[in-house]
């Protein structure tokens, strides 16, 4: 009786056993095929993610401030249904950053996927989050891309080195480094990696390798932008979006950057001496914190003279750029970023110089008045630039520009304009995410995001918006100067804000090298 009743146990725990097993199965259709293994993913109604993905092996230890590795690869099933760590940074408040980093690590070089179930051969959208290359992370619920893969595409997030992680030169790192090996650009290189990884693995979950396109946000911008003046970058991506990021400032050197890694190493306590040993053996920490939120452009791509060898802006000067087509637009309250950085109200005045007086008649508006300020710091930084780029690159392939101001109804009262990075919910369609942080939003807000996301999903579908929110919005020409104006009432507009955009730009003529 004893043994029966063991054997019956035995029996009954083996039958545990399997349905345990089959419970944490993933579901038919969700293990992926990738170069270095399987990974499971989690649906979502029609949507799959898979989530947490290394493209390149964790930048630690010895590997820190080296050139990204390839990733190692794993046995068995490695589980794609929980976002991974942020790289690290400075904690930020959701409503800042699109999300709260309370989950960091340094190997955090991650992507994250989001596909229509049964996808085959899908146009892939690559996001480039921005947050000044300080902070920010592809794990950000605002990245979220259900909303975007339900309407027939491909979406990837990606996370990159940040701060001083990840724009960093010194003179010890300098001479460690092989002749040819590229210098302090590591989060230039990390996108450069996700983006290869997305060239060798896309297509295992339904994607087409040739019509990637890439799109970012402010940092994320500047990187698209980068990336479309670089070489290396030549067939990685085939359409490219740049959000509120183009940059016409000239690019620090390697020996200016290697300047402040001397000082950032001595604010964490290390001498002018200091070996590629002693910087690798300060805690992240201890960079994070150099770095700051705010770190007067110490925190951008640079010239190292081997990766990054001219300013992006004189490569589009030049028509040497990758000649992809292009969305390119910003933001009506663009300085509401340039402030919060401490960006000083005068710097707008000073820029006029001597064409001041005309710059008052132009806006109607004395430079006394913050209003002047608040409008010309975004022009001059932005909108200007935007107009800029769409103009150099008019002559290939094309060119759609956009200006957006559109404000959700229940905020219009109290706000001065769409605000930097105001677009991002509306582009992913997070409203929900947004909502939780910010407040309701109206019916016709959401109408206006199901729009808007159709805008930049057809663009990653056809290379032209074709969307119903603005139709007949086609490739920007010079001489007709039309924009897409993203509003409560969306519509195209010839000549926008032109004597004031022309007379911003006559000032950016001469173009330093």
């Amino acid at each position: 009786m004893t043994k029966s009743w063991l054997i019956v146990q035995i029996a009954l725990l083996a039958v545990m056993q399997a349905c345990a097993l089959i419970t944490e199965r993933p579901a038919e259709g969700l293990i992926v095929h990738i170069t270095k293994g399987m990974i499971s993913g989690k649906t979502d109604g029609e949507i799959e993610a898979y989530l947490n993905i290394p493209y390149a092996a964790a930048p630690t230890g010895e590997r820190r401030w080296r050139p990204p590795a390839d990733a190692a690869s794993w046995s068995g099933v490695r589980d794609g249904t929980q976002m991974g760590p942020a790289c690290p940074q400075p904690v930020r408040l959701a409503v800042v950053a699109g999300g709260v980093a309370n989950f960091q690590s340094e190997d955090c070089l991650h992507l994250n996927i989001w596909r229509p179930k049964g996808a085959a051969d899908l146009p892939v959208m690559v996001w480039i989050h921005g947050g000044a290359h300080v902070i920010g992370s592809g794990t950000f619920p605002i990245f979220d891309g259900t909303q975007l893969a339900r309407q027939g595409v491909i979406v990837v997030t990606i996370n990159y080195r940040l701060g001083a992680l990840g724009y960093f030169a010194h003179p010890a790192l300098t001479a460690e480094a092989e002749a040819d090996a590229p210098l302090g650009n590591f989060g230039l290189m990390d996108q450069l990696a996700a983006l290869r990884w997305v060239q060798t693995n896309i297509a295992s979950f339904g994607g087409d390798p040739a019509r990637v396109t890439v799109f970012g946000e402010s940092a994320g911008a500047v990187s698209t932008m980068t990336l479309l003046s670089m070489p290396e970058a030549s067939g990685l991506f085939s359409a490219a979006i740049v959000q509120s990021g183009v940059n016409l400032l000239p690019p620090r050197s390697l020996t200016e950057q290697e300047a402040l890694g001397l000082a950032a190493a001595n604010a964490v306590g290390l001498g002018a001496d200091a070996t590629a040993r002693d910087l690798r053996a300060t805690s992240a920490d201890d960079w994070v914190t150099v770095a700051g939120v705010r770190s007067g452009g110490s925190v951008n791509p640079f010239i190292d003279g081997r990766l990054l060898r001219a300013p992006p802006y004189r490569v589009f000067a030049d028509g040497e750029e990758l000649d992809v087509p292009l969305m390119i637009g910003a933001n009506s309250n663009e300085a509401s970023v340039l402030l919060a950085m401490g960006l000083r109200p005068e710097i707008a005045t000073a820029y006029f110089g001597d064409q001041l007086t005309e710059a008052e008649t132009v806006y109607g508006l004395p430079a006394t008045d913050p209003e002047f300020a608040r409008q010309a710091l975004g022009d001059i930084w932005f909108v200007a630039p935007a107009r800029w780029l769409a103009t150099e690159t008019s002559d290939g392939a094309p060119s759609f520009l956009y200006h957006f101001d559109y404000v959700a109804e229940r905020r219009r009262e109290k706000s001065d304009g769409a605000a930097h990075g105001s677009e991002i919910t509306y582009v992913f369609d997070t409203t929900e995410y947004y909502e939780s942080v910010v407040g309701e939003l109206t019916p016709s807000d959401r109408v206006f995001a199901d729009g808007l996301s159709a805008c930049w999903a057809s663009f990653a579908k056809t290379r032209q918006p074709q969307c119903a929110l603005v139709p007949g919005w086609g490739g920007y020409d010079p001489q007709r100067d039309e924009v897409a104006l993203f509003a409560p009432e969306t519509r195209i507009v010839a000549g926008f804000r032109q004597p004031i955009l022309d007379l911003i730009l006559s000032r950016y003529d001469d173009l330093p090298h």
